[in-house]
């Protein structure tokens, strides 16, 4: 080979690698609740919102049980949880047609609303899927094999909230935490032997939101009668703020941004931003005009979407991150959502879809269609890798192609 071909080989290499490399982060896989951050907004970009009011945009529909599990997806594979016959099943389906690749079920009653709440989480060789009683499994996602279990209530002291544990594991290195008991939980995710564990009983309904605390990884948890944040390492508590709900019911999970951290309930409680810079919370703003009953918000570029309203109707409205004004709303019923490009996904509780423009000028509808799913839709919609996931409360799942 000449050297003028070994020079030009040797600049091309890395553009191609480089190209190669990037071309996988136009789609994404969804195995962590609410995105890699946690904070509703998925890496995906290569996708199609006009597909959605497209005929025939529904490629498949399964039923998977009851309850209000979402989804966690990963290469051809997705896995969620439903109730039936009064035990709880993990399912993992093909993402093509939606066939069922194995199932692991175990004793678990319905409960009021029946079903479970946490989506299954990916990490490695292993899922994670956590009960409305506090069973928390790790299961071989080749096959559904047990690796671990343990019952945080049975074993920890965590009691169970009155609409039954809720909130999704979180992965941070090596351990997996839990917003159960009074300040949380946090296993070794590959023996779940416990590293920390707070004080035993009730704990709020929404996940563990990764921080930065004093140069420190920490995680914000929504617990029953106050927002607080606690060391990753060892659990250690090191600020909160009272917020108490009617019926107890904090359910949205946090969103943080730098030093400042943001809460929602619903029953007209409304919402807060904090400044927690000093270590002790400090209100910023605050005010009743986006109540998230347990519809998570998201953050962009300065503002914060999210559906004002309890279960039964809602507003989809956009804040200004630094004074919480009210920009615009809309009525699209209550429901969940995510965002993804600049977009953001909503699904309301009757299954209609919207893609929505993420901008604070206006509200921007770019596209809407019907999954034909009908009452009830209270699960967050899932993007990954061309598919968004949608399902109502009775076990109907349906994958809607949206690659372009």
């Amino acid at each position: 080979m000449s050297s003028v071909l070994r020079t030009i080989r040797a600049i091309l290499a890395p553009v191609v690698a480089g190209l190669v490399a990037a071309g996988p982060l136009a789609s994404a896989d969804s195995t962590a609740w609410r995105g890699p951050a946690g904070d509703g907004i998925s890496p995906e970009k290569n996708w199609n919102p006009k597909a959605i009011a497209a005929p025939g945009a529904v490629a498949w529909k399964v039923n998977v049980g009851k309850g209000y599990s979402g989804v966690g997806v990963k290469g051809d594979r997705l896995y969620t949880l439903g109730n039936s016959d009064k035990e709880d099943v993990v399912v993992c389906l093909a993402v093509q047609d939606g066939k069922e690749l194995w199932r692991h079920a175990y004793p678990c009653g319905p409960g009021s609303y029946p079903g479970p709440r946490a989506t299954p989480i990916l990490d490695g060789p292993a899922v994670f899927t956590l009960s409305r009683e506090g069973d928390l499994f790790c299961l071989n996602a080749a096959d559904g094999k047990v690796l671990w279990h343990r019952n945080l209530c049975k074993e920890f002291g965590a009691k169970e909230p009155g609409w039954g544990l809720a909130g999704t594991p979180r992965i941070e290195g090596d351990l997996l935490i839990v917003n159960a008991g009074l300040t949380g939980i946090a296993l070794a995710k590959k023996t779940g032997e416990k590293v920390w564990a707070g004080e035993g009983g009730v704990g709020g309904y929404s996940a563990p939101v990764p921080c930065t605390l004093a140069g420190k990884p920490g995680l914000v948890m929504f617990g029953q009668k106050e927002v607080y944040a606690v060391q990753t390492a060892d659990g250690r508590k090191l600020w909160a703020f009272p917020w108490e709900t009617s019926y107890d019911v904090n359910a949205a999970d946090p969103l943080v941004a730098g030093t400042h951290v943001f809460i929602s309930s619903g029953y007209g409680k409304g919402c807060v931003m904090l400044d927690v810079a000093t270590g002790t919370p400090r209100e910023v703003w605050k005010h009743n005009k986006m109540c998230n009953h347990f519809s998570s918000c998201v953050l962009m570029d300065g503002h914060i979407y999210g559906i004002d309203g309890n279960a039964g109707g809602g507003n989809l409205r956009c804040l200004e991150l630094k004074t919480g004004s009210e920009t615009w709303g809309r009525n699209l019923g209550f429901g969940g959502l995510l965002a993804a490009d600049g977009k953001l996904i909503v699904l309301n509780e009757h299954g209609k879809l919207f893609v929505v423009a993420a901008k604070p000028g206006a509200y921007e509808e770019l596209a809407a269609g019907d999954t034909g799913l009908g009452k009830t839709c209270w699960t967050a919609p899932v993007l990954a890798n061309g598919r968004i996931y949608c399902r109502n409360d009775r076990g109907d799942l349906v994958c809607l192609d949206v690659s372009k």
